[in-house]
């Protein structure tokens, strides 16, 4: 077996290589030729080996055990590993049935790695049984974690590359640990392969000490495994009893033992079984393995001989037969079927995806008789559904930073609890070891738990403060573009949307002051593909319940809500609400005054604190100024504002006209940075006639009123922006009013340390 394990390995190896260098002779069946070597070198071999060391060992200990193993890669270009291993089994045929199980699919199969047309050089969405986009370093570990949660038949094998294990991410991710419950979830087994380098230096982990790292880990809870070595038979025996005995160790924690997990620690060389040196430099179990170790061979001869010496050491003639394909007793090795890693449904989460169960959301309405009337805490009845979301299903997890009760969704408390595999103190407030409110202070983790757990086929929501969810902005990117590339691969099958709640936003982040005022997570969304990103602004809590109901019904987005947490007026019944989230932004014509059709001033506005000082500005210029024609718009589906040809949810032309006009100014207050309306309105009738006021960085520990002030966003200067791009209208009297109100605010608060009354106390009235 370990003889045929070896072959195998070498067959997997000279497609790995091959991939790299050759767009033709894909089996050497003649002398290799420059002509045959692609014009641009592009990949990574160094981490290669290993991966496939380890991909073999596992399809060895599957067909033994029969158990679903998810190989995730962490090394960040380990795609022509994966790739080779997903083309032996067949599975890559079976999707791409133009790569034939022949000479000719096998040259496709190489032309196509890392070029124009073909698929990219990291394991990616184009690469049958991966959720892991290559480039994420840092996010394996967690992504593995996510994916066996409520999946108890489920191993997610991690191979944790030591470049890699130097992220802050990663760093955190050993803690996820503390977080699995064998009873109901499935097991993961870290792999960290440590093979000395990164593109250039040494990396830390592969010079500690074997004592050192597993002092290391035990401290995070693991047993250690330790394969090392560079001897291949040697190392094929080492990591067969490893496996055997990880395996045998999970099973255990399945059976109820009470002992660490197991881990394994893989030292091999860099580049292992590649060239040994060139020009008296050493090329294997250094970094100069790490990517193309060869880089001239289309032009230099001695180093294409070098190649071709290299590739021949695999002996492809008795790997493959005459017509390319591989010889019966080593395609018998992989498993079958859905048992393939390449196959398993797991990494095509949506074969998995059950809808989730959802209560009808009208059931939690706020009874509005009157707008800005009734004060409420919006996320409160957003708490309220997803406690029954919870109640009805079990594929469904929240991911918070220690945040629930904080953003007001405390609800969910009442039927589950925060989850912990640590000790549970007396005074602790729910929190069991069958909890599904994940809560562990890093966003990292949330983010990468939950991802794992939507791309192998469940739902969740991910509440947080808008200030610090921008941690995780690469994450986000690079989920964004894995849904993006999924949706042009057919055999891909859709998703649970990805569902972030930014509640405790920095328009009341008064208390906690500067560091936690930032809306530019708004931003980073906004530039993704228009097919992916969805952005919503309820204004109110009925809005909020409709968004969030459509959102956990969505498929293959990425949906960003952005609603607030403190008491503050609500402004639509139900109804009214479902029809104004239905078109994205309506007019609220009981807002306005003397719309006759053709308003002198359009006052818009998207986000909460946005809508109550336009409604409230408008509110005055009705009082103070009764002759000046406000029409008041609410947005909120940020993406309608865009022309239909950028965005799926942009508005008509006739529509968008019907709202702002094609003439009148428009004075818009934005929840975030101004120049993304200016963006969004961008080919839209005299765009310039849009006048954003948004966050402008200012901000501290001040009042809720006085935040509004410091970015020109208050109804004073909401209404005072109207006033003076009004032609024609006499409102002297009115500004320097106005101009004293916000002169007599910033008195007020220094001598009584809040808001004005006339401020904290309005309510809207005809």
């Amino acid at each position: 077996m370990l003889d045929l394990l070896h072959r195998y390995w070498e067959a997997t190896n000279y497609l790995a290589a091959c991939q790299i260098y050759l767009q033709a002779n894909p089996l050497l069946k003649e002398p290799l030729k420059a002509a045959h070597i692609k014009p641009r070198l592009l990949g990574h071999w160094g981490t290669s080996p290993g991966l496939n060391f380890i991909y073999v060992h596992l399809n060895r200990l599957i067909r033994q055990t029969q158990a679903s193993m998810l190989y995730i890669c962490g090394p960040g270009h380990g795609a022509p590993a994966l790739l080779a291993n997903a083309y032996l089994e067949g599975t890559y045929s079976e999707i791409y049935p133009h790569i034939t199980q022949d000479e000719a699919g096998l040259n496709l199969f190489f032309r196509q790695f890392s070029t124009p047309g073909g698929i990219p050089s990291h394991v990616s969405a184009h690469t049958p049984g991966s959720i892991h986009e290559g480039g994420e370093l840092g996010y394996s570990l967690a992504h593995a974690f996510g994916a066996v949660f409520d999946h108890p038949d489920l191993i997610a094998v991690c191979v944790v590359g030591d470049g890699e294990a130097e992220t802050g991410p990663l760093a955190g991710s050993w803690k996820s640990v503390e977080f699995l419950n064998p009873r109901r979830d499935g097991a993961v087994l870290p792999i960290l392969h440590l093979n000395g380098y990164k593109i250039s230096g040494p990396t830390v982990m592969a010079r500690m000490s074997d004592n050192a790292l597993e002092n290391l880990f035990a401290g995070h809870g693991y047993e250690v495994l330790f394969v090392e070595g560079d001897d291949p038979m040697e190392m094929h025996a080492l990591m067969a009893g490893a496996l055997d005995l990880a395996y045998a160790q999970i099973t255990e924690i399945r059976q109820g033992a009470a002992r660490h997990w197991p881990m394994i620690i893989l030292r091999s060389p860099k580049g292992w079984t590649g060239p040994k040196e060139w020009k008296g430099k050493a090329i294997e179990g250094t970094f100069r393995a790490h990517q193309v170790p060869l880089t001239d061979v289309k032009n230099d001869p001695a180093q294409l001989a070098l190649l071709e010496e290299w590739l021949r050491s695999y002996h492809p003639e008795t790997l493959f037969d005459a017509d390319g394909k591989l010889i019966a007793s080593l395609a018998a090795l992989p498993p079958e079927g859905e048992k393939r890693m390449s196959a398993i449904p797991y990494a095509n989460g949506g074969k998995l995806l059950k809808d989730l169960d959802l209560p009808d959301f009208r059931r939690y309405a706020l009874p509005v008789v009157k707008p800005g009337e009734l004060t409420a805490e919006t996320t409160v009845e957003a708490g309220k559904l997803l406690r029954d979301v919870f109640l009805a299903n079990t594929n469904f997890r929240l991911f918070c930073p220690d945040e629930t009760n904080s953003n007001r969704l405390g609800a969910v408390f009442e039927v589950t609890n925060r989850m912990t595999a640590e000790t549970i103190l007396p005074e602790d407030d729910h929190l069991s070891a069958d909890g599904r409110v994940m809560e562990v202070l890093s966003e990292h983790l949330c983010q990468g738990w939950l991802e794992g757990y939507l791309l192998t086929g469940r739902h969740g929501i991910f509440p947080c403060y808008e200030a610090f969810v921008t941690i995780i902005d690469s994450m986000f990117n690079q989920h964004a573009k894995w849904l993006k590339t999924c949706r042009e691969l057919p055999w891909r099958q859709s998703v649970a949307s990805l569902n972030y709640l930014l509640t405790s936003h920095s328009w009341r982040q008064d208390h906690n002051g500067y560091s936690h005022q930032g809306p530019g997570f708004i931003d980073t969304v906004v530039n993704k593909k228009s097919n992916v990103i969805r952005i919503y602004l309820p204004p109110d809590a009925n809005c909020l319940l409709s968004v969030l109901d459509h959102c956990l019904r969505s498929r293959d987005y990425v949906n960003l809500i952005v609603a607030g947490k403190q008491p503050e007026l609500q402004w639509l019944d139900m109804d009214s609400a479902i029809q104004h989230c239905t078109h994205g932004a309506s007019v609220w014509e009981w807002a306005g005054n003397n719309d006759d059709g053709q308003p002198d001033v359009v006052l818009a506005c998207a986000g909460d604190v946005p809508t109550l000082e336009t409604v409230a500005a408008a509110w005055l210029l009705r009082k103070h100024l009764p002759s000046l024609k406000v029409r008041v718009v609410n947005v909120v589906d940020l993406m309608s504002l865009s022309p239909r040809e950028s965005h799926p949810h942009g508005m008509e032309p006739e529509r968008f006209s019907a709202l702002f006009t094609d003439t009148q100014p428009v004075i818009f207050a934005f929840h975030g940075y101004v120049r993304i309306i200016h963006d969004l309105v961008h080919g839209r009738p005299d765009p310039v006639r849009f006048h954003v006021r948004g966050f402008m960085e200012e901000g501290t520990t001040t009042t809720p009123f006085d935040m509004v002030v410091l970015n020109n966003m208050s109804r004073y200067h909401l209404a005072m922006e109207a006033i003076k791009r009004v032609k024609g209208i006499e409102g002297t009297a009115v500004l320097e009013l106005f101009k004293a109100k916000l002169a007599e605010h910033d008195a007020y608060i220094r001598e009584h340390l809040e808001d004005m009354p006339e401020i904290s106390n309005w309510k809207w009235s005809d």
